[in-house]
């Protein structure tokens, strides 16, 4: 059986920037099956399968000459190529992470370098409209890349009513309400890290009212416990992403939780692995393992879409490819790579699940 996914990725506008690709589910191998240029930099990606819409964040320049950010949709045709629909603007800076709502109604964009998160309407067409709302974050903290507010993620809750934003720069993690009829995202509560985290990607637990943060500059993971019914977020438990032994430098970058919701994975950049911890009852994280991603600056990372979330892939930026490991789904751990595909600084990685191509 054979999976369609989408690779979004670091380019200039005249070169390939998104790719799609097909995954072999029996062997672990890639197949290159088509490409978009026209982008820049189209580095974070949403998929929405019941439409078979794809949405790449990029770059426009405004006016003045100074970038601002935009998203791309794109229409899934039947053989799996992309047709653009259209580029709208989203916030006045450059982005970093788009998010889809769970209806289709909107789509959220997170600006590292403007501080901003925003909301633009999503057309019945599927096509990105107007924005409709942009936050401001304000704060700052210890470390020297955050001497102002840095945008990272957003990330929406299993229920649809409320979103959390990653500010890396203010050490903080902001929850809105969403407001979809008006399009528009009520900042509700905030909960602060330890001074110089740098809180970066989010990830909800699938079953129980837990997320988890992983923090790009003291290379840790927070577990929350969540309230659904508020948006509040309160602290469970802090863990290291990195072995004690290690001295090196390290910037970490994403996590994700399993579908069982047995594991947790979170990617190391310096280290360059995969930690992995078991979750247990009540949502606290115990070390399992740190996995080499036989590669540099692994950035996003995806599980595959079959039942039991079989593979793990990495998108190793600074090596220029996206490396395959199988993962037990008993024990959590990674194999040694079982495939490994070329591509040009990849960022991003997005199953479009469910959907195969033969």
């Amino acid at each position: 059986m054979k999976d369609i996914f989408f690779i979004g990725s670091y380019a200039n506008a005249d070169s390939s920037g998104v790719y799609v690709c097909e995954f072999d589910r029996a062997t672990g191998e890639i197949a290159l099956l088509g490409s978009y240029a026209g982008l820049q930099n189209p580095t974070f990606l949403a998929v929405h399968e019941p439409s078979r819409k794809l949405y790449a964040i990029t770059e426009l320049a405004g006016e003045d000459g100074a970038k601002r950010g935009a998203v791309a949709a794109f229409d899934i045709d039947a053989g799996f190529g992309l047709s653009l629909l259209n580029i709208a603007e989203t916030i006045p800076a450059p982005t970093c992470h788009v998010e889809l709502d769970r209806t289709r109604t909107a789509l959220m964009t997170a600006s590292y370098h403007g501080g901003m998160v925003g909301m633009n309407r999503i057309e019945p067409d599927g096509g990105v409209g107007a924005s409709s709302d942009v936050r401001r974050h304000e704060g700052a903290s210890v470390h020297p890349a955050q001497d102002r507010p840095r945008a990272h993620s957003v990330t929406v809750d299993r229920n649809n009513r409320f979103a959390v934003a990653c500010d890396l720069g203010a050490d903080k993690i902001v929850t809105y309400r969403l407001d979809l009829s008006a399009g528009a995202m009520e900042p509700v509560s905030a909960v602060s890290l330890a001074p110089g985290a740098g809180p970066r990607h989010f990830a909800f637990h699938p079953t129980l009212p837990v997320g988890y943060v992983i923090n790009e500059l003291n290379a840790t993971i927070t577990a929350f416990a969540y309230d659904e019914s508020s948006g509040a977020l309160e602290e469970i438990q802090t863990v290291p992403t990195l072995p004690a032994s290690y001295e090196g430098e390290n910037a970490c970058a994403d996590v994700h939780v399993s579908p069982d919701g047995r594991f947790l994975y979170g990617s190391n950049r310096g280290h360059d692995s995969i930690v992995v911890f078991r979750i247990d009852n009540g949502g606290a994280l115990l070390l399992v393992e740190h996995a080499s991603v036989s590669g540099r600056h692994p950035r996003n990372f995806a599980l595959s879409p079959d039942p039991d979330a079989a593979y793990l892939l990495a998108a190793n930026r600074d090596t220029n490819d996206v490396v395959v490991f199988r993962r037990s789904v008993v024990t959590g751990r990674l194999s040694e790579p079982v495939s490994r595909f070329s591509v040009g600084k990849p960022v991003c990685i997005k199953f479009l699940n469910g959907k195969t191509s033969r």
